[in-house]
């Protein structure tokens, strides 16, 4: 698997994947989530131009040509630590290991600092998952203050209508041995 940068050619691909990504919420009950527009070009754009964001791709061959990105990830830096704010992995490639190596990634890009991200306690492909590769939930009194921010924007996009938290994991995690994700 390649994990780098995309093109700016590739970034309509991205939201592609951001909607297929969703429609397993369907399923649980929260089209709004499913329905949720991805990032905007724009959006995808400043990311890109800014070197935080990450596109998985399954196919090495030569040079870019033919490849498509399976999944990507968008981080920046809040309040010292490598914050996730969007992973996503298309459907048909889930339970590859592809959210995690964008996920290891990031660390490795972001510097030797924590993680985060929030997420839905309740969904078995978010805070679940994420305790599995190292995540812990922290309690409100652990949130710095770019959380709270975070965490009063979701809530004010309505997605507090499920439950949701903010998680963290110390640098260095996805190096441990016996670990698997």
């Amino acid at each position: 698997m390649i994990i780098q940068v995309p093109a700016l050619d590739e970034l309509p691909a991205l939201r592609a994947i951001e909607r297929a990504a969703g429609e397993p919420f369907r399923a649980l009950d929260m089209a709004s989530v499913a329905d949720d527009e991805p990032p905007s070009p724009a959006q995808l754009t400043e990311f890109q131009r800014a070197g935080r964001v990450l596109a998985a791709y399954e196919e090495p061959g030569p040079g870019r040509e033919g490849r498509r990105p399976v999944g990507y990830l968008l981080w920046e830096p809040v309040d010292g630590c490598t914050h996730i704010e969007q992973v996503s992995v298309h459907p048909d490639r889930a339970h590859r290991r592809i959210g995690r190596a964008l996920i290891d990634r990031a660390e490795r890009d972001g510097g030797p600092v924590p993680l985060t991200l929030t997420t839905f306690t309740e969904v078995p492909w978010n805070a679940p998952y994420y305790a599995r590769i190292g995540f812990r939930i922290l309690p409100e009194a652990e949130l710095t203050p770019g959380l709270r921010a975070i965490r009063a924007h979701e809530a004010a996009l309505g997605l507090d209508r499920w439950p949701r938290t903010g998680m963290r994991r110390e640098p260095g995690w996805s190096g441990r041995l016996g670990r698997s994700g």
